[in-house]
């Protein structure tokens, strides 16, 4: 239950941070939905696979190429899905930074912990 919770909460913050973030653009609820969905499958099998090679520049940058490699995998994610457009990388990492950071906070709230 609570993955499907998870699911819905990035579904909806990826549909509604469109309105603030001008470079990005989804046609309805259903792409974004889908959206979740493809970046929870890339989340699952891409981003550990780029963590671990790109794990020198995520210590020598502090943590820092952590967030590239989130840009990365939303523009990825935007590749595989029609309705989905990002203007550039610097909108994908400001979205990712955006998403992770807004689903964290209502994940939290809606999500018990068992």
């Amino acid at each position: 239950m609570n993955m499907l919770i998870r699911l819905l909460v990035t579904a909806l913050v990826a549909y509604l941070l469109p309105y603030v973030l001008k470079g990005i653009h989804f046609d309805g609820f259903s792409t974004a939905l889908i959206f979740a969905i493809v970046l929870g499958v890339l989340n699952l099998i891409v981003t550990p696979i780029l963590k671990i090679l790109g794990l020198p520049l995520t210590i020598l940058t502090l943590g820092l190429f952590s967030l590239v490699i989130n840009a990365a995998v939303v523009l990825l994610a935007d590749h595989f899905i029609d309705g989905m457009t990002i203007d550039g990388f610097w909108w994908a990492f400001i979205f990712s930074i955006a998403l992770s950071i807004l689903t964290s906070l209502l994940s939290g709230i809606f999500t018990s912990g068992d």
